[in-house]
This record gives structure tokens, sequence and C-alpha cells, in this order.
């Protein structure tokens, strides 16, 4: 396995009306799975953060980010990402802060600007402030963690004279996504690093940070893959279906991919698969296609794959995490 790339799982904690099963259970399953995941040798687990969803999208990923670190040794986690505008930037620096602590340093924190109304307008955030609200709110963040006064005055937010305790013993990495170009540009301009959606914007990321006077290696990537990996990825991608349009549906509806007025639904999941962000590979196509992204784009960190789809079963999911962890991790450069 690769010395330079962590690779790992993404959860959204997605428990759909449909199929629904208790919370408890529901919870209790995927930390065994991502406790059994560490064991096969994936190296990093990234939650991510909505509010007010039917279906129970976590609301509180740093919550369980603390559950899945008193389970586990090494595996690195993370946040893609967490919608920094919806909160107090001091809140998220302590919480991030003692998340790190606990850990022994394993945790990262990856924001991003939103883009649900709903979110905003409970939560007393203006759409329109989003940018300054997410700058202000990260350089909050790293100056809460530095031990020093924070002292800080802005257009959204101002700290006075105080300092945040305790401070991490190492500090987290603060990453930002983006599918937009001024996003993308920002993330490289303000953050240690860059979220990606499914590959979107690596290259705009890459140039930009060059643009702007610095290496490559200053920047990394954490790549969020939409691949769906089995020995027969079609017939996988069959057995899911009804979950995989979930998903992609969900977001639509939301507006994650621009205007929902203007955005159609997928109707099926061979148009999902096609015209989205899915991908169908087996573990030679995975190998391959993980090697030439390496190669392609030296500063990822770490590609993490979605390890159930809204509604699946763990004993489906599993059986992915299963074939990759034999069939395609160990063949990685």
């Amino acid at each position: 396995m690769s010395n330079n790339i962590n690779y790992g799982l993404w959860y959204d904690f997605r428990n759909p009306k449909e199929w629904e099963q208790p919370f408890g259970q529901f919870y209790k399953e995927r930390l065994d799975q991502i406790v059994q995941a560490e064991e096969l040798g994936f190296k990093s687990c990234w939650l991510t953060e909505h509010h007010f969803c039917e279906d129970g999208y976590t609301p509180s990923p740093l919550v369980l980010a603390s559950a899945i670190g008193a389970n586990t040794r090494t595996m690195q986690l993370g946040t893609n990402l967490m919608l920094l505008p919806l909160h107090d930037p001091v809140r998220i620096a302590e919480d991030s802060a003692t998340l790190s602590l606990l850990t022994n340093g394993r945790f990262d924190l990856g924001v991003g600007i939103g883009y649900r109304q709903l979110e905003f307008d409970y939560f007393k955030r203006k759409i329109s402030h989003r940018p300054s609200l997410v700058e202000e709110g990260i350089e909050i963040v790293r100056r809460s963690w530095s031990g020093r006064p924070v002292n800080f005055s802005g257009k959204r937010f101002s700290v006075g004279d105080l300092s945040v305790t305790p401070a991490p013993e190492k500090i987290p990495s603060i990453y930002l996504g983006g599918m937009v170009p001024p996003a993308i540009e920002r993330a490289a301009r303000i953050a240690d690093g860059f979220l990606s959606t499914g590959g979107i914007g690596m290259d705009t990321y890459n140039e930009a940070l060059e643009k702007q006077g610095k290496k490559i290696a200053d920047g990394d990537i954490i790549l969020g893959c939409w691949a769906i990996i089995s020995d027969d990825p079609e017939k996988e991608a069959a057995e899911i279906a009804p979950h995989v349009l979930y998903q992609i549906n969900e977001y639509i509806k939301w507006g994650a991919f621009g205007p929902p007025d203007e955005v159609p639904l997928f109707e099926d999941v061979d148009s999902a698969i096609e015209n989205g962000l899915y991908e169908l590979w087996d573990a030679e196509m995975a190998v391959s296609e993980l090697t030439k992204l390496s190669m392609i784009y030296p500063n990822i960190k770490d590609i993490h794959f979605w390890a159930q789809f809204p509604g699946e079963p763990v004993e489906s999911g599993n059986r992915r995490l299963n074939y990759i962890a034999e069939k395609v991790l160990p063949r990685l450069p």
C-alpha cells in the first residue's frame, strides 16, 4: 500500500425512511464496520454534515468522530466536510482541539461554505455572506489553536483578547472544499489543502497554487472518490441502484450541483453513473486509476470512498470493503 496516500472511508450516516433502522443500532453497526475497516488496512475515516434532514444525515460529525477515535488506534479522522459558516468558529476550534487531543493528533478539519437556504435561515446566517464567514472563520480557528489571544475583528466576527484552551498539541490541517473556481482558488489561498468532490477541481486547485506563488507540495488534495469498486461493478451497481439514486438525487434536490430547478434528477442508476460522479471499477481498474491519480496529482494525500450508500445494508457495504482491502490496497504503489 502507498506510504504517501491514505485510503479511507466516507460516511454521511443517512438512514432513509424507506429502509430505516433504529438509530442506535444504525450507529453501532457502522462504528463496528469502521473498527473492522481499520483492521483491514483502511487508513482514514471522513464525516460530513447537514441539518434538518428527514433521513438523519448527521448534524454532529465531531461527536461521531470522537466515538470513532475512541474505538480506533491509528485511523486518521477528518470532516469532509463541516459547514463552517453555520458555526461559531471559536466553538469549532475548541471542539476540534479537544478531539485532536483525545485522538493523539489524528484529526483534521475539513470545511465548506454550504448551500442549503434552510440551514442558513435557521442558524441566522445570510447565504450571501458565505465567503466572508468562511474566510474569517478559518482565520479565527487558526488563531484559536495558537495558544495565544485571538484578537480578531472582522465583518462577521469579533473575538477579543481571549485565549482558547486547551490548544491542540498537533495542529490539525484545515481543508476547504469547493466546486467552482472562486471557491477552489480560496482553498489554495487560505487553507492547507483542497477537498475535491469526485475529482472536480483538482487541476484548478494546483493551477491556483502556482498562480499564488506556491508549490504544488504546499497544498494537499483530499479526494472524496465516488467509485463503486467490486469484482462485478455493473452487477453491484444494479443491486444497490435504489440507494445510489437516492444519494445523488437528494443532493440535486438540495442544490449541491446548482439551482434545483435547473438540474434534473436522474431517472435511473445507468444515467446517474454515465452523467454523474460515479465510476464503476473492478480491482484492475481501481489499481490502474488510483495509481494514475497519484502520478498526475502528487499532492493527493487521501482518497476515500463512500462506505455505505443511504439505506444500504451494512453487509452489502462490507462486501465492497473486504474486496478493496484484499484486491486493491495491497497493489497500490
